[in-house]
């Protein structure tokens, strides 16, 4: 390939999401068309259909993959085409010869700088696109990437000006490389427990799908075929993405049921996207495709730290191997789940926190997720058919100190809310805490290469032939310059650094909008976040620059453990100077911080925990809508208070973020839905408390 030019988030850019929305799409429909089959039947499924026989067998997989590489060669794009089950185990990535070895990231904005330019290892592309269809699916809602791309942009819709953001903006820096709560693959040792990391977060880039197997999601399937990692910024047209097409054909047999896909839900009265290609469009017939073992020009590949190269057979999700079960001890009657280390251990039980004489009880943790379970149990679910389904969640809850005290989950929640609950449980204590300026201010870095308290921005230049890396830094962003704009934008001097204030995700979020208010195009942005004309999913502040500088790193360990035979591993200089051989993987913290381990999210659906005035902790929900995630946290918290004499509460009313109005506008705290309960018709629960 000669040399290529390549930003160090060349991989970890994948970090967080894309989509292009014209795609390079050569092909035609040739040959004859596949017949459209029976969508796989979801049989009344809501939560109760996965068994332990509900997983991907090997020769499942191999019929995945053989599928697809006929769509490929029909399209005339050779193609990476990964595979991973429910709790992200990779079983089987395939490489066809002449098929991209990486992918550039662009969100089509015309922005410069962060993650946009950046090239991406197609290997990890893929295996990200299959982890956020596997992920964010589940027997009540089937979406993929194509849906990942439309609530994280902006505007939801992308393309509506002056509309909000995307429901689920930021999540695309979840799952990271880096996150201490996702399990990482150990070589040698096949499948794992998850829920696994990805190598770049969850991707908006069409091509990725939910794998489905009697109504219940088993895995997705991943694409990396046209070179371009981006986003589709204007949902309402119909692209030719032949990524799309490829994965579509790869799911031929273990479709998403018709009445679970993306398009039969909506979101804030909008309806979202599933696919821009049917079976009936594609240009092989995946029910004719020649089996796996005829498929030459072609081999299944290793990809250092994810996988050894092998086809394997996938979890059973809710089996103690998946690592995701039934609770047995904790939450009796609530029908709770819980993770599960794959040898019967809880990961999270219910435990006293570790920050002082004031610290949560293990009693009173329990107590907060019993109560946020049975809120979330008498829900209305916003993104699940059938309508009238219950809420399906995690529940996180976290100590000063970010310390996880218990997580939690109610049966068939979608898998990333796992991780992302814990983020969002820790970002509103971090952000209503007293130490917050200081922990930003004196962040490690995770090498002496990287400058503590700063995000290190760097470039490329790759010479594949010679395996050469030559890493520039080509700016810096310091985290401290975050509590300058804070404290200038709310007119609180001491902000960050006090501990007066309650933030919640929403109220923190809100001042991680490229606009302020948020959807009001033309207004200055939100002291966590850049202009719109800087700002895409791939430069979005605060969020990104946390973790910055844990994803170069892990990078690094990438290219240096990339095997001969994949064209490795790759000799390494930063700014002209060698870089050694990284002992191990990226460690599991990523920001440098210890109370944020995962990293911090922005969009609602988690309160900070007091006792009286004092803060001492945080509570974090994930996983069907944003209001609703917002009212388990808040009433789950309020409950616990009552239950327990009081002993734990809300924040008082008087120290709330929505005390506060910058710019005339006030910031909001938490939003409950309105009538949100199966069993009673309350208007709004939420309100005098």
């Amino acid at each position: 390939m000669g040399r290529v030019k390549f930003r160090w988030l060349a991989m970890a850019a994948a970090l967080g999401l894309a989509a292009c929305g014209g795609g390079s799409n050569s092909g035609n429909s040739t040959g004859t068309a596949p017949p459209t089959p029976q969508p796989t039947s979801d049989s009344g499924c809501n939560g109760s259909c996965a068994t332990a026989q509900s997983f991907l067998s090997v020769a499942d997989v191999q019929t995945v993959i053989a599928q697809a590489v006929a769509e490929a060669h029909a399209q005339g794009k050779p193609a990476v085409i990964a595979v991973v089950d429910r709790v992200g185990n990779v079983l089987g990535v395939y490489r066809m010869d002449g098929a991209p070895a990486l992918m550039t990231i662009t969100s089509q904005r015309g922005v410069t700088g962060g993650l946009e330019g950046l090239t991406v290892p197609s290997e990890l592309a893929a295996i990200a696109k299959a982890i956020t269809g596997a992920y964010l699916s589940s027997e009540g809602n089937a979406f993929s990437s194509r849906t990942a791309s439309q609530i994280v942009q902006q505007h939801f819709n992308p393309g509506d000006s002056g509309t909000p953001s995307g429901p689920l903006f930021g999540v695309q820096f979840s799952q990271l490389p880096c996150s201490d709560l996702s399990q990482r693959f150990t070589a040698g040792a096949g499948v794992g427990p998850g829920p696994h990391r990805s190598p770049l977060g969850l991707s908006a880039d069409p091509g990725g799908f939910p794998l489905y197997k009697g109504g219940t999601p088993v895995g997705g399937v991943g694409v990396a075929a046209d070179g371009i990692y981006g986003l589709d910024p204007e949902v309402m047209d119909v692209d030719r993405n032949v990524d799309e097409y490829i994965a579509m054909a790869g799911t031929y047999g273990f479709g998403a049921p018709a009445n679970r896909r993306a398009e039969t839900i909506t979101a804030g009265g909008i309806t979202l996207r599933f696919t821009d290609v049917e079976y009936a469009a594609l240009a092989s017939n995946p029910a004719s495709a020649p089996p796996f073992s005829s498929l030459s020009g072609g081999a299944v590949i290793p990809v250092p730290a994810y996988s050894d190269g092998a086809i394997l057979a996938g979890t059973a999700f809710g089996q103690t191997a998946s690592g995701i079960r039934p609770d047995t001890e904790f939450y009796a009657g609530l029908d709770a789940f819980v993770l599960d280390d794959g040898t019967g251990h809880n990961r999270y039980p219910p435990i006293a926190g570790t920050d002082g004489a004031d610290a949560l009880t293990a009693n009173e943790v329990q107590t907060i997720e019993q109560q946020a379970l049975k809120v979330a149990n008498r829900a209305r679910a916003q993104i699940r058919n059938p309508l009238g389904s219950q809420v399906r969640v995690s529940i996180s809850v976290v100590d000063t100190n970010g310390v996880v005290l218990a997580l939690a989950r109610t049966r068939d929640a979608p898998v990333f809310g796992t991780d992302v609950a814990l983020q969002k449980a820790r970002t509103a204590m971090f952000n209503s805490g007293a130490y917050a300026a200081n922990d930003l201010a004196t962040a490690t870095a995770p090498t002496p290469l990287m400058t503590p308290a700063a995000a290190n921005y760097v470039t490329a230049t790759i010479d594949v032939n010679a395996r050469t890396a030559a890493f520039k830094t080509v700016g810096t962003s310091h985290l401290n310059d975050y509590v300058t704009r804070v404290r200038t934008f709310l007119g609180l001097p001491n902000a960050l650094g006090d501990g007066a204030i309650a933030f919640t995700d929403r109220a923190g979020g809100n001042m991680a909008r490229p606009f302020f208010p948020d959807g009001i195009d033309g207004t200055p942005p939100g002291p966590f976040s850049y202009p719109l004309a800087q700002w895409s999913p791939f430069q979005d502040g605060e969020q990104l620059d946390l973790v910055y500088n844990r994803l170069a790193y892990h990078v690094l360990f990438y290219l240096q453990n990339i095997p001969a035979s994949q064209g490795g591993p790759f000799a390494i200089t930063l700014d002209g100077t060698a870089v050694p051989t990284l002992p191990s993987d990226v460690p599991q913290n990523c920001t440098g911080i210890a109370r944020l381990g995962n990293g911090i999210q922005i969009f609602p659906g988690s309160v900070p925990i007091y006792r009286g005035n004092k803060l001492v902790g945080g509570v974090g929900i994930s996983g069907d809508g944003v209001d609703q995630d917002d009212m388990v946290s808040f009433l789950g918290l309020y409950n616990a208070g009552v239950t327990l004499g009081g002993k734990v509460n809300d924040a008082p009313p008087s120290m709330r973020a929505d005390t506060l109005a910058p710019q005339g506008q006030h910031l909001r705290y938490v939003e409950c839905p309105q009538a949100p309960f199966l069993d009673t018709n309350d208007g709004n629960p939420c309100d005098g408390k």
